[in-house]
Parts: structure tokens; C-alpha cells; sequence
């Protein structure tokens, strides 16, 4: 499991009183899945935060309106970029993964 500094040195991280705050469902669902991975052994922690830092910085276009949403948008893309590497995944799986999530 994640602990709070682990939270703490997540880059960005939306964060309420009580832990990480979702304004929608499917960002707590991607929450969940990186912490279940990693809590899994698939990755670490500080690995994590190096994908996605780097996603962040890559973003050129920034945080404009909905930052919270642009956040998890870009953790979604560090996490697909990091489940691709680790083959944890083919992109025919993540396709399909994609797909059900959007009905």
C-alpha cells in the first residue's frame, strides 16, 4: 500500500483532508489500479513518480480549466506509458481495457 509520504511525493497529486481527492470515478479507479500494481510488486513507488513526473513536464499544453482532470489525464498516460514498458500489458489489451471503461 501507499503510504502517506509516498503521497506527499507523488508530483501534484490532488490531495483532500482525509487523502487523494477524485472530482470523477475513473480517477479513482486509475488511482486504484497504480497502487495495485505497485503494491503488487510491478513497480515501485519512486518509479511511479518518475513516469509521472515526466508526463507532466511533457504536457505542453498545461494545466488550463479543469486541473484535476488534466492531472489524472496525465497520470493515466504515465500509467499506460509504464504498464507498456513493463509488459504488463499488450496495446491490444489496453485497447480493449479503454473500451469497456468509456461504456
Amino acid at each position: 500500500m501507499v503510504d502517506k509520504a509516498q503521497l506527499t511525493a507523488t508530483p501534484s497529486l490532488p490531495l483532500a483532508e482525509d487523502g487523494p481527492f477524485f472530482a470523477e470515478p475513473w480517477q479513482a479507479q486509475a488511482f486504484a489500479m497504480t497502487v495495485r500494481l505497485s503494491a503488487e510488486g510491478h513497480f515501485s513507488w519512486p518509479e511511479w513518480v518518475q513516469y509521472l513526473s515526466a508526463e507532466i513536464a511533457a504536457d505542453k499544453d498545461g494545466v488550463a480549466g479543469d486541473v484535476t482532470g488534466t492531472y489524472y489525464r496525465q497520470w493515466l498516460a504515465a500509467l499506460e506509458k509504464l504498464v507498456a514498458d513493463k509488459g504488463l500489458a499488450s496495446q491490444t489489451e489496453m485497447t480493449g481495457r479503454k473500451e469497456d471503461w468509456r461504456r
